[in-house]
């Protein structure tokens, strides 16, 4: 994350791609290779990657239970 790029969103090292756009078209079910298309500059590491680091970001949050 840096400030001067995309606002200091996560993005995929070395690009301008947020790691947002990689998990809302997941989440919306595109496949890997779909993304990879829509993105060739990503590899299917970068995919893992973005997933490992929402997880690892969910992970660190706190959960409150009503």
């Amino acid at each position: 994350m840096n400030p001067e790029i995309m606002g200091g969103k996560p993005v995929v090292r070395g690009t301008r791609i947020p790691v947002e756009t990689i998990l809302r078209k997941l989440g919306a079910g595109m496949t890997t290779e779909a993304v990879l298309a829509d993105h060739p500059r990503l590899s299917a590491d970068d995919i893992r990657a973005a997933q490992a680091f929402a997880a690892d970001y969910l992970a660190d949050e706190d959960v409150a239970y009503g």
